[in-house]
């Protein structure tokens, strides 16, 4: 699994020249450089091509860099990878991903170049059949990421729209098993009242008790939100130093457990201490 941060994946048009430039500027964990949907359609040949050159001459610094491509079914798909790939893309992030095969039929087109050797994938996962298929999505070749499609699979299950996202909950939570289980990240879905702080924090505090990585967002007004809900706090690292020293104290004295505030400290906590203590490590490097 990818262990830099990805409190906070941005969606930036790969058509818009200032929107790429200022990307260098934001405090966003990660990138998707979008060919996709944020591009219209007499754009999308200008736009793979303005990308391919920006990305070659542009430094993002340490965030993570994923190119959405049309899907390989689409008229544009072919020629987004033909010419992203001669640049050796960090990631290539497959819109409509149904199943495995899906997958596996990038794997291979990677495969076939050289210069794409270490291109991993991730998918997006915004169908009903891509929510029953993750698990096996989710192990394919070269995946590395899911990002939950919160729009379009709201749209395919005819769902309505509610705060607290009951009707999304099982949708969510399959995803997310299966990319815990296969070791890879996962993102959840848009929060598209960009202007609505009160609504953002809602959706970032229930993704991230949920235990996705972080939130996919459309503005850079959402970045600060994003970023503040999914990092530790200062009392969780606190608190995880604090149990990693008790349990420290207690392996020392002969014994298998700690008591720490009253409460059982188990080497299963000390695991979650630690992974705390690291994800708090990698955000500071992050804006170093």
């Amino acid at each position: 699994m990818d262990t830099r941060p990805f409190r906070s994946v941005l969606y930036i048009p790969g058509s818009k020249e200032r929107a790429l430039e200022k990307a260098t500027t934001l405090a966003a964990d990660a990138i998707i450089f979008d060919l996709e949907d944020a591009v219209a359609i007499d754009e999308k040949a200008r736009a793979r091509v303005l990308l391919a050159e920006t990305l070659q001459s542009t430094d993002y610094g340490k965030r993570a860099k994923l190119v959405r491509i049309n899907a390989l079914s689409t008229e544009w798909g072919a020629a987004d990878l033909d010419v992203i790939a001669s640049i050796k893309p960090e990631a290539i992030l497959l819109p409509k991903v149904d199943a495995p095969e899906h997958v596996e039929a990038l794997a291979k087109l990677l495969d076939a170049r050289p210069e794409t050797a270490e291109t991993r994938i991730w998918a997006m996962i915004e169908s009903p059949k891509a929510v029953l298929n993750a698990q096996t999505i989710a192990c394919a070749p070269r995946m590395a990421g899911f990002i939950m499609g919160t729009n379009d699979l709201a749209k395919d299950m005819g769902c309505r729209s509610r705060p607290d996202r009951q009707q999304l909950l099982t949708a969510l939570q399959l995803p997310l098993i299966a990319a815990k289980a296969a070791g890879i990240v996962a993102v959840d879905g848009v929060y598209n009242a960009f202007r609505d702080e009160r609504g953002l924090r809602t959706e970032c505090e229930q993704g991230r008790d949920m235990g996705f990585d972080g939130k996919t967002l459309i503005h850079p007004l959402q970045l600060r939100v994003a970023n503040e809900i999914f990092s530790p706090s200062e009392a969780e690292v606190t608190l995880a130093m604090r149990q990693i020293e008790a349990f420290d104290a207690a392996t020392a004295r002969g014994e298998g457990v700690a008591v720490l505030d009253g409460m059982i400290v188990e080497n299963l906590h000390i695991v979650t201490a630690k992974q705390t203590l690291a994800k708090a490590q990698a955000f500071a490097e992050l804006t170093e």
